[in-house]
């Protein structure tokens, strides 16, 4: 990987005060530690990810578990032994009924469409002047990001166009005069399917004793459940009416693509937050988008056994029928494809995009672990037990839930049953279990101070004023001792 010779830069926030919670609407019940993230090593991301970080553009948080009023748990799906439930399966020939036939759902399902609500945000500006984050002088410069690059007069831009509405199903018939009492009255389709497959392992049976009786016949294939990928493929004929296509595009602004489609893009997303969430489109605009969605602090990194995309930050755009409905953000790390933020088209709503989406992102984590043995699990932010619509999280099985205190992945369904005693609980049940990765030396800690790099130890003898020893000691504790060894902790 390119982070060989590239640091993690942070500064660190503390987590005092609180602020409001986007689930159960507490105006100052949501407490978290946050960082701002200049740049960072997907393998240091990868490490905090699995500590109960995660990432809001820049800022990168974590909850105050025992505090907060809404406890948020990282979970994370074995992607390989992924298999879809009816639900699932519905919602994949709900999106196909659609292609084919251009018949959109009346109802949606209800489900919350976006992977994560923004709730960690920084409550001051950062510190750090970007000369002083840049080049350590007795260090390995880290690779920074370049800095955003006006479209060459040759990209072709793609201008946004006046949307026709995306169809949806005709007027209803008038209704008619009711059942017909001379036909047998109408039976749910449950019970049609349950009577089926019984009829079917009767029939099985009375075969294989017929069988048994005189000689063997060849033994006929098991019958195998399709696959993920099975039921995808499936959802899209070739012989549609509509055309559903998902491009995966780097988050750079050198990416031609990425540029080329920026402004259909962040209309979406502006389109989508006001329709959905209620935002005020001041709240929503490009500087919105782009700070909340396209500045990420992960650096692009390639390495031998890895996905041949590399590693970083992307958006999997959806075109439907040669426009963008759908644009899902993930971030693929070391030993995973973790879910960022999910945003779509109004008129989609009714093909519960949140569910297709992340069906969609198992499978294309797959699909990278066949060139990168260890990306193998998905991650779909945070679960929330307290916020019953943020439970669906829980139906992509097999999942597990991280210990909020000795940082062990659980079985879900070992965690549930704890969390309806209390929003708050500790998953590993071995009593002895500690954090293994917990703060052992605060003299290691790496430091940037005047663009040197530096243990704590030796920063600590230089500086000047009230000691901040309390201040470091939090967070070395919050990112484990593995992190603060390689990643840098600004001061001033």
């Amino acid at each position: 990987m390119a982070a060989g010779n590239s640091y993690t830069i942070v500064e660190y926030f503390g987590g005092e005060d609180g602020y409001a919670c986007g689930y159960c609407k507490s105006e100052k019940g949501n407490f978290s530690h946050g960082m701002w993230a200049h740049a960072m090593t997907v393998q240091d991301y990868q490490d905090l990810v699995d500590r109960g970080w995660r990432r809001s553009g820049k800022y990168v948080y974590k909850p105050i578990m025992e505090e907060t009023c809404c406890p948020q748990y990282t979970i994370r799906c074995h992607a390989l032994s992924f298999q879809p439930s009816k639900t699932h399966k519905k919602n994949l020939k709900k999106m196909s009924k659609f292609l084919s036939k251009g018949e959109m759902p009346t109802e949606c399902d209800g489900e919350p469409m976006d992977s994560v609500c923004e709730e960690g945000r920084p409550r001051e500006a950062p510190k750090a002047c970007s000369s002083d984050v840049q080049e350590p002088v007795d260090a390995v410069a880290p690779e920074k990001e370049a800095a955003p690059q006006p479209a060459q007069p040759d990209t072709p831009q793609q201008a946004p166009k006046p949307e026709a509405p995306i169809r949806g199903p005709p007027a209803m018939p008038k209704p008619g005069v009711g059942a017909d009492p001379s036909r047998p009255p109408c039976r749910k389709a449950k019970d049609l399917r349950k009577e089926r497959r019984q009829l079917k392992e009767q029939q099985r049976q009375q075969e294989g004793g017929a069988s048994s009786a005189g000689s063997a016949p060849a033994c006929a294939p098991p019958t195998q459940s399709r696959t993920l990928e099975d039921l995808i493929a499936e959802s899209l004929p070739e012989d549609a009416k509509h055309r559903l296509e998902v491009k995966l595009v780097p988050v750079s602004f050198e990416d031609p693509q990425f540029m080329a489609t920026f402004d259909q893009s962040a209309a979406l997303y502006a389109r989508y937050q006001t329709a959905v969430h209620g935002d005020a489109p001041s709240e929503c605009g490009e500087s919105e988008f782009r700070r909340f969605l396209c500045d990420s602090p992960l650096e692009e990194e390639t390495a031998p056994d890895g996905p041949e995309a590399g590693y970083g930050s992307f958006h999997q755009q959806y075109w439907l029928d040669g426009r963008i409905v759908a644009v899902g953000v993930i971030d693929v790390l070391p030993t995973c494809v973790s879910s960022v933020y999910l945003y779509y088209h109004p008129d989609c709503a009714a093909l519960s995009l949140g569910t297709y989406s992340a069906l969609r992102e198992i499978a294309f984590t797959r699909q990278l672990q066949g060139q990168s043995p260890k990306l193998c699990y998905y991650y779909l932010g945070f679960y929330i037990h307290s916020c019953p619509k943020m439970r669906y999280k829980g139906q992509y099985r097999p999942s597990d839930l991280l210990c909020p205190e000795t940082y062990a992945w659980v079985p879900i369904e070992q965690c549930v049953p704890r969390l309806e005693s209390a929003a708050y609980a500790r998953f590993n049940q071995d009593i002895d279990a500690v954090d293994e990765r917990f703060l052992k030396d605060l003299d290691r800690v790496l430091v940037l101070h005047r663009r040197a790099v530096m243990p704590y130890a030796a920063y600590a003898r230089k500086r000047r004023g009230p000691s901040d020893e309390r201040e470091v000691e939090q967070y070395a504790r919050l990112v484990g001792q593995a992190c603060a060894e390689r990643m840098l902790l600004y001061r001033a």
